[in-house]
C-alpha cells in the first residue's frame, strides 16, 4: 500500500481493525483512482454553491461530484442499488488531507449531497493553497469535508461484514 497515501492508509486502518478481531469491520477494495482536472470537468453542467470555511464565507462555482463520478462509470440513479450502496469515494488534497462520501449520500435520487469540485470562488479561478480545485461540501455544519488543492478522487468497494 506504499504510495497510495490517503487509500493506503484507510485500507491499512481497515485492515488492521479486521486483524485486530473486530469481525464487523467491513474489507475494502480499491476500484479506480481519477486525477481531477479540467478536462474531466469540462463540459459537465456547472453549478453555484456557498460554503463557509475559516470563518469566510464563499461563493463557489463548479461541477457536482455525482455528475462527475457518473461520467466516470459509476452507477448513478436507479443503477445505484445492492452492491454499488457499498460505494466510497475518498477525496484527497495535495496536503495529504482526505475525507470520503458514499456513493448513496451524493446521488441525485438518494441523498441527494450537492457536493461540488469547485474551479473559482469569489467570481476568480482557484490558484495558490486553495486550488486550481477545490472539494466544497456545502450545508454542512463544518468545511471539514471541503478539501483544497484536491488531486485524487479514490472509488473504494467495502465488502460485506461477513465476507472474508
Amino acid at each position: 500500500m506504499a504510495g497510495l497515501g490517503a487509500l493506503g492508509a484507510l485500507l491499512g486502518l481497515i485492515a488492521a481493525s479486521a486483524s485486530a478481531g473486530a469481525a464487523e469491520m467491513p474489507a475494502s477494495h480499491p476500484v479506480a483512482t481519477h486525477s481531477v482536472n479540467a478536462a474531466l470537468l469540462a463540459g459537465l453542467p456547472r453549478h453555484q454553491a456557498q460554503f463557509t470555511a475559516h470563518g469566510r464565507a464563499q461563493s463557489c462555482d463548479g461541477v457536482r461530484l455525482a455528475d462527475l463520478l457518473a461520467r466516470l462509470g459509476l452507477p448513478a440513479g436507479p443503477q445505484l442499488r445492492g452492491d454499488a450502496l457499498r460505494l466510497i469515494v475518498l477525496a484527497e488534497g495535495r496536503d495529504g488531507y482526505s475525507v470520503a462520501f458514499s456513493a448513496g449520500e451524493l446521488d441525485p435520487l438518494l441523498g441527494n449531497r450537492p457536493v461540488m469540485v469547485a474551479d473559482r470562488c469569489d467570481g476568480k479561478a482557484l490558484t495558490g493553497q486553495d486550488g486550481p480545485f477545490r472539494l466544497v461540501a456545502p450545508g454542512e455544519a463544518r468545511a471539514a469535508r471541503s478539501v483544497r488543492q484536491l488531486e485524487p478522487l479514490h472509488v473504494i468497494r467495502l465488502s460485506p461484514a461477513s465476507a472474508p
